[in-house]
């Protein structure tokens, strides 16, 4: 499952834990509104291990392209360089979209 998939059942067991949450305490079930609440919270966590699996990939991405950058530079290889650059930034990207 990618993490955009994860990303998007967790906002769904949220949302689905909230809307229990409303029906039990608008009927007076506590039961129901405490499940909703476990069930909000669990879709949370759920969006946030996404995020922060999304932020590592982003920062062996940004570290990857720094080393390749450097290396081209180094051995006086523009294209590597560009390359290395890109692939920084792209990680660089990836890590602030995940914040």
């Amino acid at each position: 499952m990618s993490n955009e998939s994860k990303r998007a059942e967790g906002a769904a067991e949220e949302l689905g834990g909230k809307l229990k949450k409303g029906l039990g305490k608008i009927i007076g079930n506590e039961q129901m509104e405490a499940e909703g609440v476990v069930k909000e919270k669990q879709g949370e966590a759920k969006q946030e291990a996404a995020k922060a699996a999304e932020r590592t990939k982003g920062k062996v991405q940004e570290i990857v392209g720094a080393v390749k950058n450097r290396v081209g530079a180094v051995i006086d290889n523009d294209e590597m360089q560009a390359e290395g650059k890109a692939k920084e930034l792209e990680g660089e990207a990836r890590q602030k979209a995940n914040k």
